[in-house]
């Protein structure tokens, strides 16, 4: 099975491909994209070995997309081709958009990065930390040395966990009945944290918290917020928390691995009746409406002629903003829904407002200094500022980092990165 619609652009007009040598319009002294079979070539293998039933990838500079490409299809099994248009769960990639969110109104003196979030959400002040088991195995818990900030919120560094990725938590979740966010339940926002916040890295409902802040400091709905400030200047037509009618017929299907490696497809959605309005997840979008975010990010927070950020907003959201922190290997606690994960192990990783920034160059050519993140179905994207591009990548697969998922990403990226040394 090989489904395939490749375009290759160049100062924004859809080229063939038969001798021509297209060039990413990146720095001065940038490379030239010398050829895309290889990119192709990656994505076109992991769909023929049945590694993944379809993609979507695309490459973009500060100027609009390089590259993009399809092969496979939506659902396995399903006889519809994946298309440009194709409507992805992103997850978590919705991380960075929350926070571009909150840090629209830290600009307008609405929200401050270092203040405590009680200042906004009172009930913030009744957080404590999980420090340990009793005699007959009741959780400790006791008041923090100090309160969360926006600052911790963003960086993953105020406590906060997520209990797929916490055996603590999870044993907590599970012995007292607390809710998870999906519940809707106010109390959802205040289980235990894992620490005190500022001591270390842990991934977490920490911009989900961020959503609760933009919803509450806006008097908005998270969703309306996004829409009316970034979607909508962005150009962004296909993004959002609920599915409208056309976006749910473009939809990809979420698909499962099962324990022998083989993929099924599910009929997963997220609830719709109301959606889900999380600030740490549950956007869809697709890989043209990511890119126009990423463009922003690449442009000094400049998109579509409009400036949805500062670029000195941009500047402080794209650099390490938890110090000497780094950020630790997530164990996982139901390998169906993700296996262990951790970005290039072995290669220092900061965290910017909220990114993950590699510290040093990693193996598939990424340079450092460069902002990625993922979603929980093998979405991924990276944006590299010192190239002036990014990339992203959209599949529907369980679990997180699945192996043979994560090694199509990793060959896509590299076989860009090639094609431009």
């Amino acid at each position: 099975m090989q489904l395939n619609r490749r375009r290759i652009l160049l100062g924004g007009a859809a080229l063939g491909t038969a001798g021509l040598v297209p060039r990413w319009t990146l720095a001065q002294g940038g490379p030239v994209l010398a050829g895309t079979e290889a990119i192709d070539r990656a994505l076109r293998d992991a769909v023929e070995r049945g590694d993944i039933p379809g993609v979507v990838a695309a490459v973009t500079d500060r100027d609009g997309t390089l590259y993009e490409s399809v092969f496979g299809e939506r659902g396995l099994g399903g006889g519809v081709p994946m298309s440009m248009d194709t409507v992805f769960y992103l997850a978590s990639m919705t991380k960075p958009i929350t926070a571009t969110c909150a840090m629209q109104l830290v600009e307008q003196g609405k929200l401050e990065l270092d203040a405590p979030i009680s200042r906004y959400v009172p009930d913030a002040r009744k957080l404590q930390v999980l420090d340990g088991w009793d005699e007959q195995g009741k959780p400790r818990l006791r008041a923090p040395r100090r309160e969360v900030t926006l600052r911790d919120l963003n960086t993953h560094t105020s406590g906060f966990a997520y209990n797929l990725w916490d055996a603590d938590l999870d044993r907590y979740m599970k012995e007292t009945g607390f809710p998870s966010l999906e519940s809707r339940k106010e109390e959802a926002f205040y289980p235990p944290l894992m620490f005190d916040p500022g001591e270390r890295w842990e991934y977490g409902i920490s911009i989900d918290w961020i959503g609760k802040l933009v919803a509450t400091v806006s008097g908005q709905s998270l969703g309306n917020y996004m829409q009316d400030h970034v979607f909508a200047p962005l150009g962004m037509a296909s993004t959002g928390y609920g599915l409208s009618p056309d976006m749910e017929r473009r939809r990809a299907t979420t698909h499962q691995r099962d324990e022998d490696g083989r993929l099924r497809a599910t009929d997963w959605v997220s609830p719709q009746d109301p959606p889900i309005e999380n600030g740490g997840g549950g956007l869809y979008s697709t890989a043209g409406d990511y890119q126009r975010f990423m463009r922003m990010i690449l442009n000094g927070g400049s998109g579509e002629g409009r400036q949805v950020l500062k670029p000195e907003t941009v500047e402080q959201m794209t650099r390490n903003n938890m110090g000497d922190i780094r950020v630790t290997l997530l164990k996982t606690t139901n390998p169906a829904r993700s296996l262990d994960a951790e970005f290039f192990p072995g290669l220092p990783k900061s965290w910017g407002l909220s990114f993950m920034i590699n510290e040093e160059d990693a193996p598939t050519g990424r340079p450092a200094g460069s902002l990625a993140w993922a979603g929980i179905q093998n979405t991924f994207f990276w944006i590299d500022p010192t190239g002036g591009m990014g990339g992203v990548y959209m599949t529907q697969i369980l679990p997180f980092v699945d192996a043979k998922t994560l090694a199509g990403f990793g060959a896509f990226e590299t076989a860009v990165y090639q094609a431009a040394s």
